[in-house]
């Protein structure tokens, strides 16, 4: 007798046994109490101000799974696979910008929503590098730089990114990221 087998009686023995603990057994009638009371649409979780803005930057990524940028400094990313030289070029400004966003006045999330359009666009264009506006944070006081936070973290995520550094002084150093993107 196979191990298949021995499962497959095991299995009818089991099922057998169950029909015989339940044989006689009898549903419960219907009980004569008030009907139960009608369920109200879904509660809602309500959430403090200070609780969703929470939420937002950590689902943005920018919580403790990435480390916190200050104004001055410099974003630099590149993925698995890119060569060293390709980020150092895209250091020196030899990659021509082919468009730009300019995300300043924006919070957050209206920064997250307009940036994931502008590379989707970018893409779909088929351009190769991009700069991204955000400011170096300077008037964000403790909070920190949160548009320069936010586009690391984006840009991080972002699937067409191959790479991203901060910009040379004259291009807006690091208030302004150059982005590579693959080719679609």
């Amino acid at each position: 007798m196979s191990h298949e087998d021995d499962e497959l009686e095991g299995e009818e023995d089991e099922a057998e046994l169950f029909r015989r603990a339940m044989q006689g057994v009898q549903p419960l009638k219907e009980s004569r109490r008030a009907p139960p009371a009608r369920r109200a649409a879904r509660p809602r979780a309500r959430f403090a101000r200070a609780e969703r803005a929470a939420v937002l930057l950590e689902s943005l990524g920018t919580g403790a799974d990435l480390h916190e940028i200050q104004p001055g400094d410099e974003l630099l990313f590149r993925r698995a696979g890119v060569p060293d030289t390709v980020l150092r070029r895209l250091r020196r400004g030899h990659y021509r910008i082919e468009a730009e966003i300019d995300l300043h006045g924006l919070t957050a999330g209206e920064a997250a929503v307009q940036l994931g359009a502008f590379l989707r666009d970018a893409r779909l264009r088929e351009q190769r590098c991009v700069r991204v506006i955000h400011g170096k944070g300077l008037r964000s006081g403790t909070r920190g730089p949160v548009l320069k936070n936010t586009v690391n973290a984006l840009l991080r995520r972002a699937d067409p990114v191959l790479a991203f550094a901060s910009a040379r002084p004259a291009a807006g150093g690091t208030g302004a990221t150059l982005v590579l993107l693959g080719r679609s």
